[in-house]
Formats: structure tokens, sequence, C-alpha cells
């Protein structure tokens, strides 16, 4: 055998033969073919991670402005409310002025009419007191010169009448 007809060569010839075979049967093309799938797959997927940053981009930048839409009607109902609540401060501290002011009102109206009927009482007192008295002294009178008054009393209405 010749020198040049060592493994290398049979390795050589095997290789040619390989190359052949795969190339007969067309397995370069089934090799192609499942290579183009795979890319159009990978095209494919590429396409839909692309719609969908893209939507999630879009849905981002609405839920930022819902966000910021929510963060200022939240502020509107905070004042709204801070308004409202000094307004019913306001119309809590007058209606307390006001009820303070008309029970003072009734308060001296009472102690005025209270005053008012104690006077009244102390004066019928006085007056049933002055007319006991009265009485008292008259009858006193009458029991000890009961004659003298009458006589004084006709002797007057004698000099009135002339």
């Amino acid at each position: 055998m010749a020198e040049w007809m060592d493994n290398s060569f049979f390795a050589f010839v095997a290789l040619v033969v390989f190359v052949g075979l795969v190339l007969y049967f067309g397995v370069h093309r089934i090799i192609a073919k499942m290579l183009d799938g795979k890319i159009k797959q990978i095209e494919t997927d590429i396409a839909e991670a692309k719609r969908l940053r893209d939507e999630a981009a879009a849905l981002l930048v609405e839920y930022e402005q819902k966000r910021v839409a929510a963060e200022k009607e939240a502020e509107g109902i905070v004042a709204a409310a801070k308004e409202e609540a000094e307004r019913l401060t306001v119309e809590a501290q007058a209606s307390l002025a006001d009820l303070v002011a008309r029970r003072t009102a009734a308060v001296e109206d009472k102690i005025a009419q209270a005053e008012a009927q104690a006077v009244a009482e102390v004066r019928a007192r006085s007056a049933d007191i002055a007319i006991e008295a009265a009485r008292s002294v008259l009858a006193d009178q009458m029991g000890k010169q009961g004659g003298k008054v009458i006589d004084a009393a006709i002797a007057d209405v004698g000099s009135k009448l002339n």
C-alpha cells in the first residue's frame, strides 16, 4: 500500500462520501428549511415583543396620565374639604355666638322677671303689713280715743260743709 493511503486518507474519503450523501439526500435543504423556520419564528417573536413593548409603553403613558389626573383630583378634593371645614367652622362659631346671645338674653329676661316678681311680692307684702299695722293702730286708738276721733270727724265734716 502506498504511503499516502494512511488513516488520514481514509478519513478524508469518508468525509467526502459523507458530504456527498448529505448533498444527495438534500439534508442541507432540510437544515436550511429548519433554520429558515427558526428565523421566521424568531422574527415573529421579535415583532410580538416589539408590539407588546409598544402596548406597554402606551399603557404606561395612559396610567401616568391617569395618576396625574387622580393626584390633581385628590388635591382638589382635599382643598374643597378644607374650604368646607373652614366654612363649617365659621358657621358653627356664628351659630354658637348666636346661641350664647339668645341664651344670655333669655336668662337676663328671666332675671328681670324674677326681680319684678320679687319687687311686686315685697310691695304686696309691705302693703299687707301696712294695712295690718294701720288696722292695729286704728283699733288701739278707737279703743282709747274712739269718741274723740268721732267727734273730731263730725266737726271736721261740719266745718267743711258750711
